[in-house]
């Protein structure tokens, strides 16, 4: 495998054995297009025009460095990296999901947890999405290099027109709540609700929440009173266009996760030119660091979305400044360079 330029740089993605459909990036995919969209893990092969798999063997097929993704009980992770490793490709591993909340619950087993820390120590280096995982994987790389490791934010077209998906001021109203998981106890979803109703009592605002539960779901929404017609409910899942769609018709997106996730609803939101405010993901750190929960109580994130609800210059500001970094940070072109430059240091 020869060594690439920025310019020529492509990445294969490997999740192997997953569910998540193979892909070939020789363009980045207009909406609709394509058997995934390019967000999440498959956005590190569309922003490189490389691939994504879940076969080992197509994965070696491609000639080029390969992002491995370590899921499940990470048995096929480690056949995987044994196999590529053989055939000398440079691989970098990652764990496919990695708020805090999901690295405990894949690592409080003793098998898997051997078997991470193995990969981690034998792979040439890691991608963090997070800069949480990112010290995760430097501690267990302690004797290794410290260049070995990088935190790089899953990308998103910011900069592709077919991906901007914004609706005009006149069209938006209301409050799009970003998390849905009532049993997660780091998303506090129940807290998020509370402050989106009493943002709506105050405001008028009406307030959008997925209800994936079915009826077990409307009855514990019920029990929190929101005003009359206030409250809209989505309760099935969409195309991300549609998804898209919705979210771009309101004011601000409001979450008070607390999961240090890599933060799709946030870049979800920067597609739709939609500001957000109270969640602590990646992307929200980058992206909206002064509404962003990061640092921030409760009152102040109930005061800043107020604020943003009622002042339409300072939505128009914060999505501005919002697009400026993402640009910067978290674009297809910035994260191609960022790959492109980490794969060079493992090559030097």
């Amino acid at each position: 495998m020869a060594s690439q330029g920025i310019d020529n740089f492509r990445l294969t993605v490997l999740n192997p054995g997953g569910r998540d459909p193979e892909q070939q990036f020789h363009s980045v995919p207009a909406p609709g297009e394509g058997a995934h969209p390019p967000i999440n893990f498959h956005a590190f092969a569309a922003c490189t025009l490389g691939a994504f798999h879940f076969n080992p063997r197509r994965a070696l097929a491609e000639d080029t460095p390969i992002l491995l993704l370590l899921r499940g009980d990470f048995h096929a992770s480690e056949r995987a990296l044994h196999d590529l490793k053989k055939q000398g490709r440079i691989v970098v591993v990652s764990l496919k999901e990695t708020g805090m909340h999901q690295i405990a619950q894949q690592l409080r087993d003793r098998a898997k947890l051997s078997r991470f820390m193995k990969i981690v120590a034998e792979a040439d280096g890691c991608i963090a999405t997070t800069p949480e995982a990112a010290e995760i994987y430097q501690r267990l790389r302690s004797k290794r290099d410290p260049a070995t490791v990088a935190f790089i934010p899953t990308p998103y077209p910011i900069e592709d027109e077919h991906w901007n998906s914004s609706a005009s001021a006149a069209e938006q109203s209301g409050i799009f709540v970003g998390t849905r998981e009532w049993d997660v106890p780091s998303r506090n979803h129940f807290a998020a609700l509370l402050m989106a109703r009493q943002l709506c009592e105050a405001t008028g605002e009406p307030v959008t929440v997925f209800n994936l539960d079915g009826s077990k779901g409307r009855r514990l929404l019920d029990k929190l009173r929101f005003p009359q017609g206030k409250l809209r409910l989505i309760e099935k899942w969409k195309s991300y266009p549609d998804y898209l769609h919705d979210v771009a018709q309101h004011k601000i997106v409001l979450q008070l996760d607390r999961s240090h996730v890599p933060g799709q609803v946030v870049g979800d939101a920067l597609l739709c030119r939609v500001a957000c405010v109270g969640g602590d993901g990646a992307i929200e750190r980058i992206a909206f660091p002064k509404t962003c929960g990061d640092g921030r109580t409760i009152v102040e994130i109930a005061s800043m979305a107020l604020d943003l609800l009622k002042n339409s210059e300072l939505r128009a500001a914060t999505v501005s400044d919002s697009q400026e970094r993402a640009l910067e940070r978290l674009s297809f072109q910035a994260v191609r360079s960022q790959l492109a430059d980490f794969f060079a240091r493992l090559n030097e």
